[in-house]
């Protein structure tokens, strides 16, 4: 099974890095066994279709304005995203509404689709997340981790001397 772990979102608006941020953290923590890639997409919007070939299941970690107490956790599947984000998230939505909408029209759709979010508290010029956003990047980044592991991934810590 091919598994993307998708984290969007732009690092010079504070919390909008957010999805950044935790792939950077499982990408330099942990070694995934497998076909499991870790991408940094930024905002990159179409520019990660091709990306998206060929893979079973997707996995998008990304700031989310669902309109709630900044740092709460989210988690949306399925069919529920495309509605999600045509009305709630970053600043980056239509990228990544239109991504998947042209990569449904190529015949690439992942078995499993999921989103992972956090609400933003700020997002303006600045290169570093809140600290309330900075708490949840460890339990999403487990979070994540269960995710994976539920889907079949295997992954050992790396040797973080």
């Amino acid at each position: 099974m091919s598994i993307l772990v998708l984290g969007l979102g732009n690092t010079i608006m504070t919390d909008d890095g957010f999805g950044v941020e935790v792939v950077t953290t499982l990408a330099s923590r942990y070694h995934f066994h497998g076909s499991v890639k870790i991408l940094d997409g930024g905002t990159l919007g179409l520019d990660l279709l091709p990306h998206l070939e060929e893979i079973e299941s997707l996995l998008i970690i990304d700031a989310l304005d669902m309109r709630d107490d900044p740092g709460k956790i989210f988690r949306i599947e399925g069919d529920e995203v495309p509605r999600a984000f045509a009305s709630k998230l970053s600043v980056h939505q239509m990228g990544l509404q239109d991504l998947l909408a042209v990569s449904e029209l190529q015949g690439h759709v992942p078995r499993n689709l999921v989103v992972w979010g956090v609400q933003p508290e700020c997002i303006e010029m600045g290169t570093e997340l809140t600290a309330t956003v900075a708490r949840a990047v460890e339990p999403l980044a487990i979070k994540v981790l269960e995710e994976l592991r539920g889907w079949g991934v295997q992954y050992e810590m790396r040797n973080l001397e």
